[in-house]
């Protein structure tokens, strides 16, 4: 048996190739022989991979109008995925299915995620391939083309869908009034293999605070720009203040984006070269290269913040409290989902002082074990389930053709 998963596994925001190993290694264990291989849907092969012109790409798509972004995106994105195709139609045909999944790939983006979706749903189609989606994020709001090329979906062997919240099943049921409605499956990343965090033996507790770069935030928000919490490098430096006040060390990292360390870069060059803390009280984390060092970074903290789902996330799987900062609905979401609605930080309530008091207030109360089981366990028993709908169908195929 051979699956080919589509996802963005080797982004530089490394919470996806986090997801994406889990999604992975946890489908072999339920697929025992299987040949499981994953395929990033920007044609990267390795972890790592910066483009320095990111930053300035973002900026101008910043500026343009919608229809303008929309049109530069698509005609940049169709010589690549262009030189993609025959790649992929190799690996499909060879395949006995597709999935695609996790992560937030049923949004709009400027019709980004919505052309590398639909080819890989072309190319199924073309080579009569099931597919199966997992665990997505599914945005709230598609233009007509992102929703068209969506559609292609319809045309192919669906074995099933699953979308990772109850937000995401109601932005799906939206664009697909029609279709049942589909299962929740839990993000893979809960599926994490590590020893659980423990309490390090320290007199302070340590902090993680993980940077988002602005323009990251209002280009994607849900929220208006103004009431993101921590939109600005000056909120980032105020949170330091509330914590370190509190007696909290801390930790600035990132989850790899290039964007988000220049970020970083910027909040330690101009909030705190004149400041008189000792340098142990606050540091500035080394970029992570892998999903293995962000792991092993997130580890380490006994809270995090984090605007980045993927922080939370992981950080949930390793036993680390997290606190959420709002700015788009998968945040809140995931938040409910787990049963910390305290602890996720809306719009319009994220000043410095009430997120370093959830901050503080985590630190004292943990996490409650049983409901993180439950959650890890669902995911767990998700991607069982997908497994044994591939082996249902691909049984099936065989005894057709016997």
């Amino acid at each position: 048996m051979k699956i080919v998963i589509f996802n963005v596994r080797y982004s530089p925001n490394l919470g996806d190739g986090v997801l994406a190993e889990c999604l992975e290694r946890r489908l072999g264990v339920s697929l025992p022989g299987a040949e499981i291989e994953t395929l990033d849907l920007a044609g990267r092969t390795a972890y790592g991979i910066a483009d320095s012109r990111r930053s300035g790409a973002l900026r101008l798509l910043q500026v343009m109008p919608p229809p303008a972004r929309r049109m530069l995106v698509a005609r940049v994105l169709g010589s690549r995925l262009a030189a993609l195709r025959a790649q992929w139609r190799g690996k499909i045909a060879g395949a006995d299915a597709v999935v695609i999944g996790g992560g937030n790939l049923f949004q709009d983006d400027d019709l980004n995620f919505p052309l590398k979706i639909a080819q890989v749903l072309e190319l199924c189609r073309e080579e009569s391939c099931p597919v199966a989606i997992h665990a997505v994020g599914v945005g709230r709001h598609w233009s007509r083309r992102a929703a068209k090329l969506f559609d292609t979906l319809r045309t192919c062997n669906v074995l099933g869908v699953s979308v990772r919240d109850h937000g995401a099943r109601q932005n799906w049921e939206q664009h697909f009034p029609d279709w049942p409605s589909p299962g929740i499956a839990p993000d893979p990343a809960l599926t994490l293999q590590v020893e659980m965090h423990g309490r390090r033996d320290r007199t302070r507790p340590l902090v993680g605070l993980c940077v988002t770069h602005p323009l990251i935030l209002r280009r994607h928000a849900g929220a208006s720009r103004e009431n993101i919490p921590l939109g600005t490098v000056q909120g980032y430096g105020a949170l330091a203040e509330c914590l370190l006040d509190a007696g909290c060390d801390i930790v600035f990292f990132t989850n790899g984006a290039v964007e988000d360390q220049a970020c970083l870069e910027h909040i330690r060059n101009t909030l705190f070269r004149a400041k008189n803390r000792a340098p142990d009280r606050c540091s500035f984390a080394a970029r992570p290269n892998t999903p293995q060092e962000l792991i092993a970074l997130l580890g380490t903290f006994d809270a995090v913040a984090a605007h980045r789902l993927h922080a939370c996330i992981t950080a949930y799987a390793l036993g680390v409290p997290p606190v959420g900062l709002g700015w788009d609905q998968k945040m809140e979401s995931f938040f409910q989902m787990i049963g910390r609605e305290p602890f996720f930080v809306s719009a319009h309530k994220g000043n410095a002082e009430i997120i370093g008091e959830r901050i503080v207030t985590t630190l004292g109360e943990g996490l409650d074990l049983d409901d993180r089981r439950r959650c890890i366990e669902k995911a767990e028993k998700a991607i069982e389930g997908l497994a044994a709908g591939l082996k249902m169908t691909i049984r099936g195929s065989e005894r057709e053709t016997a």
